[in-house]
């Protein structure tokens, strides 16, 4: 019988995004510039939120949470990725990969769950408007932001401990900018079999549930908006949904075009592609999308900066 060598792999070459020497300086200071951004974008969401008591609403409880999940999502890939565009070999060691991986998983899915729980609080604001307050009670709230944390971290634990059972001894390059499960399981040397039904059942309910739920949400909403008989009225309520539909659009198109579809289907360029978008752009465009479309965040910011700048007089 054929003995497999299964040495231990203590460490992995990330490929990245490319291997032009010329084009790493310019991409360096292009993400650096999209991550300083999501930082201070998503933070300052946070911050906004925090101290501007209008605010203070489930819709916004639920946008701060979204605000971190992104800051924690491009956390976890961006400054790696910006290390590895300045260094001659990038090297990242096993348990840092899986780490990697694990909290990159978890924020994912977190975020997926979060947007469905964002589509039903606006079901609710615009179907139920009167029973809004008692519907969307804080501990309801809270409760909802705690089972979106629990999917993202159970997906997450699942995943990484079927993938810790995984032996490498083929090449230790990763055809990625970070350690995603494919380009991973793509290394392997044992049978992957369970990994990759894991995988796809758990990116079929972790993107088709939210996406049903965020698609029933707005049917209802739709159906609760024709019947607002003012023009101003029916303005009003798309205008609160539209950001949250933008949001939607591009994270679940960006991620579904990925993990819904064979791996033999996408080439690696329009896979990595596609990543970048989910990863890194859009914790990116998030606060973008909702303080540039949202009065309310507008009038938020304007007063708090106002009361930071008015001169305090004894």
């Amino acid at each position: 019988m054929e003995e497999v060598n299964q040495t231990t792999v203590t460490e992995f070459i990330i490929a990245g995004l490319t291997e032009n020497p010329e084009l790493q300086l310019p991409l360096f200071l292009i993400f650096l510039g999209v991550y300083l951004f999501t930082v201070v974008g998503n933070l300052g969401m946070i911050i906004l939120i925090l101290f501007s008591s209008q605010l203070h609403t489930p819709m916004y409880y639920l946008l701060s949470s979204l605000s971190f999940i992104d800051c924690c999502h491009s956390t976890v890939i961006t400054p790696k990725m910006l290390v590895n565009f300045v260094t001659e070999k990038n090297v990242i060691p096993y348990p840092e990969c899986i780490a990697q991986f694990y909290f990159f998983c978890a924020f994912a899915v977190a975020e997926c769950h979060m947007l469905a729980a964002m589509a039903y609080d606006r079901y609710v604001a615009i179907s139920n408007p009167l029973l809004y307050n008692v519907t969307m009670s804080n501990q309801v709230c809270l409760w909802m932001v705690a089972g979106v944390y629990g999917m993202g971290f159970l997906s997450a634990t699942a995943h990484t401990v079927f993938l810790l059972r995984v032996l490498f001894c083929k090449a230790s390059t990763i055809n990625h900018y970070f350690c995603d499960l494919f380009p991973l399981l793509e290394l392997s040397c044992s049978s992957t079999f369970i990994n990759e039904i894991l995988a796809l059942s758990f990116s079929a309910f972790n993107i088709i549930v939210p996406v049903m739920t965020i698609l029933s949400s707005y049917i209802f909403i739709i159906v609760s908006i024709l019947h607002i008989q003012s023009t101003g009225g029916r303005s009003k309520a798309f205008s609160t949904c539209s950001s949250h539909i933008l949001a939607v659009v591009v994270f679940y198109g960006s991620l579904a075009f990925i993990y819904l579809q064979p791996s033999s289907v996408n080439s690696l360029v329009q896979e990595k592609l596609s990543s970048v978008f989910y990863t890194i752009v859009v914790p990116m465009l998030n606060p973008m999308i909702y303080s540039l479309r949202n009065k309310d965040v507008r009038v938020a910011l304007n007063s708090l900066l106002e009361n930071i700048m008015k001169p305090k007089f004894n």
